[in-house]
């Protein structure tokens, strides 16, 4: 039994497949692919881009200081993947995993930093994922869900 997070091994499929959803990314500051499994199955596919994969100059550095929402003009790759795993079988993202990885300016894989993202770990959270993957430099790190939560609202303590 998992106790918040723990060192994985994923699969080099899964591996390439992660890599090869961020490379259809359309942002123009991060790639980034995430992957819902349940089961061994994949329920959810997602990458970042702006809506409708619109591809346009990011507007993010354009916005006023006092802004106090999202400032990303790009729908995240982890809820697009869980807007496609709800679209098909709702009750499938119970008890799953998301797996995320961004790449670099060359659009090889890059670790993950720490969880900071509060958009998708509150919403992974709210829909049931169970499980959230990163790649870090010590390997695949599944926390858990409520954890990781956790964890990206303290990151805005250390700023």
């Amino acid at each position: 039994m998992m106790m918040n997070k723990e060192i994985i091994k994923i699969d080099n499929k899964l591996f390439e497949e992660l890599v090869n959803t961020a490379r259809k990314s359309t942002c123009c500051r991060s790639k980034c692919g995430s992957i819902i499994v349940k089961n061994g199955r994949v329920i959810g596919i997602g990458y970042n881009s702006q809506p409708c994969d619109i591809v346009s100059e990011c507007f993010k550095d354009d916005l006023d200081k006092e802004f106090k929402s999202d400032k990303t003009c790009c729908i995240h790759a982890e809820q697009r993947a869980i807007f496609e795993a709800l679209k098909y079988n709702p009750r499938d993202i119970l008890n799953s995993t998301l797996f995320f990885i961004r790449l670099d300016e060359n659009n090889n894989p890059k670790h993950s930093g720490d969880p900071y993202c509060t958009i998708c770990s509150k919403m992974a959270l709210d829909v049931g994922v169970s499980n959230f993957v990163l790649w870090h430099k010590e390997g695949w790190t599944s926390y858990e869900t409520d954890y990781y939560n956790k964890l990206s609202f303290k990151i805005y303590e250390k700023i």
